[in-house]
């Protein structure tokens, strides 16, 4: 393997990295947002129990993919600034929107107008960041920079479905049991649902405006990519009927990593499609292999410290006594 590829796989494992991990925070204020019926006030709390603890750390993994980017690939990272700034934008803006009114609402829970508020705010926030990525995603694979593209905006919603899925699937195990258990565990099936409906769309747009991406995507090592992310979906809703929690969890990782592996390996050899390959676009070498090296050495320090965070904060919510 040449640093390269080492770097573009780097850029990769952040990208999926905070696919799942930030997705998740992302999709948990789409379900506050949704939280309804008698048992909407439980689904928020759930929520925040959930994320609270640990959904700043879960950024980390953003600002490594973009510390990857200008490090490795600095004239990539340059065309993509400009190329992609109001959509970036826009979804900077979601995520300082939804940190804020995360914090400030529970500080606001004696002022019952305020808390609702911000309530809207982090929900509506939480729609904004992951639909404003996937469109500079979708934007970024048309080659165009064509960010208000059908083509774009429906890749934008695709985001948006699949953090709400993956947060649906992390929250089968934030609540072990009981009615909020079962009301994400039906939702984690149709949002499975709703997820390959949501994938229809870009691909018909494929099919009638985007022929290179399309022609991209039927290599058959991108399609047997695909085919993993379509038979982990169906795990996902199998597995989540079963009340396998964690095992749900895997499959919801690994359909996001197949996801996001056919991204990449449908534009490769370009990290711009149509403007900059990997080879292009890349430091010297003595540059990529220095951040290698610190990147292994970070690892050491990095990931003891994420599994404690996690092991301390991340239990279940204890069933509550009898009365």
């Amino acid at each position: 393997m040449t640093p390269i590829e080492g770097a573009g796989l780097v850029a990769l494992l952040a990208v999926v990295l905070y696919a799942i991990f930030g997705g998740a925070d992302f999709g948990g204020g789409v379900w506050d947002l949704l939280a309804t019926g008698p048992r909407a006030r439980e689904q928020r709390e759930a929520i925040t129990h959930a994320i609270g603890p640990v959904w700043e750390a879960n950024h980390v993994w953003l600002i490594f993919a973009v510390v990857v980017l200008f490090t490795c690939f600095p004239i990539a990272f340059a065309d993509l600034s400009v190329g992609l700034f109001p959509p970036l934008t826009i979804a900077l803006v979601g995520i300082v929107l939804r940190g804020a009114a995360f914090v400030f609402r529970n500080y606001a829970t004696d002022e019952a107008r305020l808390s609702t508020t911000l309530t809207v705010v982090f929900g509506v926030s939480s729609l904004i960041a992951p639909f404003f990525l996937g469109d500079a995603a979708g934007s970024l694979a048309s080659g165009r920079y064509a960010w208000l593209s059908p083509f774009a905006l429906s890749i934008g919603l695709f985001g948006v479905v699949l953090c709400a899925q993956v947060a649906a699937v992390f929250l089968l195990s934030e609540v072990p049991s009981g009615a909020v258990h079962d009301d994400f565990r039906r939702r984690t099936i149709r949002v499975t649902l709703a997820l390959w409906l949501a994938g229809l769309i870009p691909a018909t747009i494929a099919l009638v405006s985007e022929p290179r991406l399309l022609a991209a995507f039927e290599r058959p090592y991108v399609l047997a990519i695909v085919s993993v992310a379509m038979l982990a979906g169906i795990l996902v809703m199998i597995l989540a009927a079963r009340g396998a929690n964690n095992l749900t969890r895997f499959a919801v990782g690994l359909e996001t990593i197949a996801i996001l592996a056919a991204w990449f390996a449908a534009q490769a050899p370009d990290i711009v499609p149509g403007r900059y390959t990997y080879m292009d676009a890349a430091s010297p070498a003595s540059t990529i292999v220095a951040f290698l090296i610190a990147v292994a050495c970070g690892a050491v320090f990095l990931i003891p410290s994420l599994v404690l965070l996690f092991a301390i904060f991340k239990r279940p919510i204890p069933a509550p006594p009898p009365h």
